[in-house]
């Protein structure tokens, strides 16, 4: 079965699921208050250079700075190696050529005050600013234009070698002097004359935003992506994607005339949904989405991954859980561990999980199955788009990684922090706070108190009023002090007051 595109418009959100096999293994979302700024080119202003850490904050008009890194910026000094095969996934911005400066300080390349166009590469996420790359990028539909770089691509996800001697044959006579290209996906089996216009497109954009950039002042917006849809269509509409559907009349309308402009050859995908039943229940994506934001996801043998993310890694457990086999404990393990492979890596793409990646298999003492299970994990994550690095199985039986994270992770998009335990995930048990709040009333007892209130959440002052009703006697009987407990179940469990009266 080949891949399908589901998108749900409402006012003010838009969901994109991508299905393999009728599953979803990526889903995107954005609203209309918070939409994705990757992509989008502003004229900034140096507002502070950060020598210690090689980098600067620059001013594009956001609540908070950006950062730009020495290595993100281009120079005149840039080298390119005159074709560059190994790129990794198909997102546009992972095409930007990365080079270390060890030769170059920030200092020799910017100053505060200075304006520069720069580009957003990765969304604000958390407490941090927008991180932003002064090598611009254009993507289309079959390439993906970068300005004054003289450097040609060519996704490594076309793997057919005819193909790509094809393709790069085309772009290399095509390519304008004083530009960089990167053949994308989308382009295999595609026509010369398609790729031309997709180029020329391109090429107009980068000069009417040259045009632009000198009538807008320093913290401006002069170019901005596509919006969530649109980029689908773009993006993700590759030769096994065999349709697109949309619940919306008119932006079905919109994409039609843009895919009937831009590749007519698609025209015959793109379908509009127009059923009673919501379009992610008829296909059964709000199903997959809960179990993308959950902590524990089940395996069908029995055994489960745990899921935990911290600010600045995600830790990934595997537990045979029910399971136990029907040989030995090797053999259960490793059954188990590959199950996990699979559900592991699909998490990982429909999560949207970035930055370090631990993943904690059962241990197996015989080579050959860490082995397998390293193979077994590699090849699984060839799926995913999204650049990332694999580390082979460690002795503890743990595989590291790192996944270009660009966008928040999903459930950092449709959760919020937990109001109560304030994201530790945890919080204080009632037989904690009784014992805290015993210690608070012998203290004020002591200092002279005659009549003590405590008001605390119903579970707390259960507790107080039953199975700890003989501590609070002993400080009435110690220190002749009268103590009222009062239940006030608006109050967060762990908080409580103790008022002298």
């Amino acid at each position: 079965m080949g891949s399908e595109i589901l998108i749900n418009v409402t006012e003010g959100e838009t969901r994109v699921a991508l299905l393999e096999g009728g599953q979803v293994v990526e889903f995107y979302v954005e609203r209309k208050r918070d939409a994705s700024l990757v992509g989008n080119i502003y004229k900034g202003k140096v507002v502070k250079i950060l020598p210690g850490m090689q980098s600067a904050f620059v001013d594009i008009g956001l609540e908070k700075a950006a950062f730009l890194y020495v290595g993100d910026i281009q120079t005149d000094r840039d080298e390119f190696s005159p074709l560059f095969e190994e790129e990794g996934a198909d997102e546009s911005m992972d095409f930007l050529p990365r080079r270390g400066r060890s030769d170059m300080s920030i200092e020799e390349v910017l100053q505060e005050g200075q304006e520069l166009l720069v580009q957003v590469s990765k969304d604000p996420i958390g407490s941090k600013g927008a991180r932003v790359t002064s090598y611009l990028t254009f993507p289309g539909r079959y390439l993906v234009l970068m300005p004054d770089v003289d450097h040609v691509g060519i996704s490594r996800r076309i793997s057919n070698e005819e193909e790509r001697e094809r393709l790069k044959d085309i772009v290399t006579r095509i390519k304008p002097e004083g530009y960089g290209l990167i053949i994308r996906t989308a382009s295999e089996d595609s026509l010369e004359e398609d790729i031309k216009k997709d180029l020329e497109f391109l090429i107009l954009l980068w000069e009417n935003l040259k045009k632009k950039k000198d009538k807008v002042p320093a913290r401006g917006l002069l170019y901005s992506d596509l919006d969530l849809v649109f980029r689908s269509v773009r993006d993700l509409m590759t030769q096994n994607v065999e349709r697109l559907v949309i619940d919306s009349a008119e932006e079905h309308a919109g994409i039609s005339e843009f895919v009937k402009t831009y590749f007519p050859k698609l025209l015959g995908k793109i379908e509009l949904y127009e059923e009673t039943e919501p379009i992610f229940d008829a296909f059964g994506i709000e199903l997959d989405i809960a179990r993308a934001i959950g902590r524990r996801v089940w395996l069908k043998s029995g055994g489960y991954i745990v899921v935990d993310q911290t600010e600045a890694m995600t830790v990934i457990d595997v537990n045979t859980g029910k399971f136990v086999g029907k040989e030995g404990l090797e053999d259960t393990i490793l059954k188990t561990n590959l199950e996990a492979v699979k559900e592991i890596t699909y998490q990982i793409r429909l999560r949207n999980l970035g930055g370090i990646i631990i993943v904690d298999f059962i241990d197996m003492d015989k080579p050959e199955n860490r082995e397998k299970l390293f193979t077994a994990f590699t090849e699984a994550m060839k799926k995913d788009r999204a650049k990332n690095t694999i580390l082979h199985i460690s002795e503890l039986g743990l595989i590291q990684m790192t996944r270009k994270r660009v966008r928040e992770n999903l459930g950092r998009t449709l959760c919020t922090t937990c109001p109560y335990c304030e994201g530790k995930g945890f919080v204080k048990s009632p037989d904690t706070l009784c014992y805290e709040i015993l210690r608070t009333i012998k203290k004020m007892a002591r200092h002279g108190s005659t009549k003590i209130v405590i008001t605390a959440h119903p579970l707390v002052a259960e507790l107080l009023s039953d199975e700890e009703m003989l501590g609070i006697e002993d400080v009435e009987r110690q220190y002749g002090v009268k103590v009222i407990i009062r239940a006030d179940a608006k109050m967060h469990q762990e908080n409580y007051e103790v008022t002298s009266l």
